[in-house]
């Protein structure tokens, strides 16, 4: 059985005989696309396994092959060396295999101890089939208290932090008897304390014996984490990483097949003296009593850090006229803006990239030319009806300017990565022509590849003057992109750093409200 290592990292040697589970030789393809063919991956007890890849390069697939979601159109999936045949999720979870997914499955308007035993409750009173809500209650806890969740099992989950909604479902994966629990972007909504929480959980299930399938697009992370790292790669495998070869740059080039070019900002010495936005004590729900103020000039990439509930989607959404303004003034272009509805926003172009993209950013039901359409309608009409061809035009024009893998632009843009359905977002707004772009989370759920087309992207667009707004949870990539970085606490404006001043001390004292730094 594996133990963690003491410090940082859960990197360990895996000396075990005969893996837990197998899948050999799998093959999957959906209406003729494969998406998995001749992929092997063999999991230990006690091992933390990361799977990495592109997005689209197979590794949901597995995982739901693995999990019972789906099954094998070829190959193999083998638990202790014996074949078996997981027709079903139920079947997996009675062999001791439980999926967690990025998006919870928890019912947020019952108790922790409901959805706990949710399906197969305690009952008493004999025919009367009563609910036990004592006896929940009291084996609740215990399982709780192996995943370190101190809460009341009585408590209704959709109070719980995103971070405690995890825990629960860990452990009632534990609680199934679950021997292998596969991961799938499980720290992508989590403060930095509650992931460290997480790490410390998946440190010691390991040590028990539980192996746990890591999938992350956070490379620093899976580095943290793992004992070993399994690489797909347009649906084949592509390599894998032991504890003592995992590194960044050994990761990237097993995903993609090369190295990525180094990102550079804009430097400052070419930055426009025009200041493109300006707030001035501008108020907004869950905002600090004396408002927020700062500028932003053209072409400037500004990042606005902050830990959870600091209110720095708030603060986006108010500017782009989702949530009212209580106060304070903002100038755009040196001209006073009413931001009453993103309509007035959008049209003075200051636009928002949301940070859930899949329900505040696209239309899922429609194809990509429909998506990119919908802002674009002006441009695109004539007489007021849509005309096709300058529609095609925009479409297949913006999705070869932002690189969208796609066989058609009448593809839905439901079925499309989460890498691709990012660059649609982008795209229908670039076509409107930005003078403020709003990124919130641009980077989200997104691999690394994707990720390098999105931060030059980033760099081209401020080149051509847009003035960047860019919220990040992920530290290095504030750092890495950010000419200057504003840090929110409590809805306060923390404090502003630029230069050398810009790195990950700082900006946690200045989230954690532990100095304060004035702006301006």
């Amino acid at each position: 059985m594996m133990t963690p290592v003491p410090g940082d990292s859960l990197a360990t040697s895996v000396k075990i005989l005969s893996p837990m589970v197998e899948a050999v030789g799998v093959s999957k393809q959906f209406y003729g696309v494969k998406a998995l063919q001749n992929v092997s991956v063999e999991i230990y007890p006690g091992e933390v396994l990361a799977i990495i890849g592109e997005n689209g390069a197979g590794k949901s697939t597995l995982m739901k092959l693995l999990a019972g979601v789906y099954q094998p159109d070829s190959g193999q999936i083998r638990i202790h060396g014996k074949p078996v045949d997981l027709s079903n999720p139920s079947d997996a979870i009675n062999q001791g295999i439980a999926l967690i997914h990025q998006e919870l499955n928890l019912a947020d308007n019952l108790t922790v101890s409901d959805n706990l035993f949710l399906g197969r409750e305690l009952l008493w009173g004999g025919p009367l089939k009563l609910l036990d809500r004592k006896a929940m209650s009291n084996l609740g806890s215990k399982i709780l208290a192996r995943v370190g969740l101190d809460v009341d099992p009585g408590v209704l989950v959709g109070n719980l932090s995103p971070g405690q909604k995890q825990l629960v479902e860990i452990a009632r994966s534990l609680s199934l008897n679950g021997r292998v629990l596969i991961m799938d972007e499980p720290t992508s909504s989590l403060s930095q304390k509650e992931s460290d929480q997480l790490v410390k959980v998946i440190g010691e299930l390991s040590a028990e014996g539980v192996s746990v399938v890591y999938i992350s697009h956070r490379l620093g992370e899976v580095k943290r984490v793992a004992s070993r790292v399994v690489g797909l790669r347009d649906g084949r495998n592509a390599g894998t990483l032991a504890s003592n070869e995992i590194s960044h740059d050994s990761m990237v080039r097993m995903m993609v097949g090369r190295d990525l070019e180094k990102f550079s900002k804009p430097e400052d010495s070419k930055l426009s003296s025009d200041v493109r936005l300006e707030l001035q004590g501008l108020k907004f729900i869950k905002g600090g009593p004396d408002g927020i103020s700062f500028k932003i000039r053209a072409g400037e990439i500004l990042g606005v850090a902050g830990l959870v509930g600091a209110g720095r989607t708030e603060l986006m959404e108010t500017l782009f006229g989702i949530r009212p303004c209580l106060g304070g003034s903002l100038f755009l272009e040196g001209k006073r803006f009413l931001q009453g509805s993103p309509a007035a926003a959008i049209s003075r172009g200051l636009l928002l990239v949301p940070e859930d993209r899949r329900h505040h950013g696209l239309i899922l039901l429609q194809s990509i030319k429909q998506n990119l359409s919908l802002p674009n309608l002006k441009s695109i009409s004539r007489f007021f009806l849509v005309d096709p061809f300058k529609e095609s035009e925009l479409s297949l024009n913006s999705i070869k300017r932002l690189g969208v893998k796609t066989t058609s632009a009448n593809k839905l843009v439901g079925l499309l990565s989460g890498g691709n359905q990012q660059k649609v977002v982008l795209a229908k707004w670039l076509a409107v022509g930005p003078k403020v772009l709003i990124l919130d989370e641009p980077t989200r759920g997104v691999d690394v590849g994707a990720k390098a087309e999105i931060y030059e992207l980033i760099s081209h667009l401020a080149g051509l003057g847009v003035a960047i707004i860019m919220v990040s949870s992920d530290m290095e990539e504030v750092i890495r992109i950010s000419q200057r970085v504003i840090v929110l606490h409590e809805g306060h404006l923390q404090g502003e750093l630029c230069g050398d001043d810009i790195n990950e001390e700082s900006i946690m004292q200045l989230a954690t409200g532990s100095k304060e730094v004035k702006v301006g």
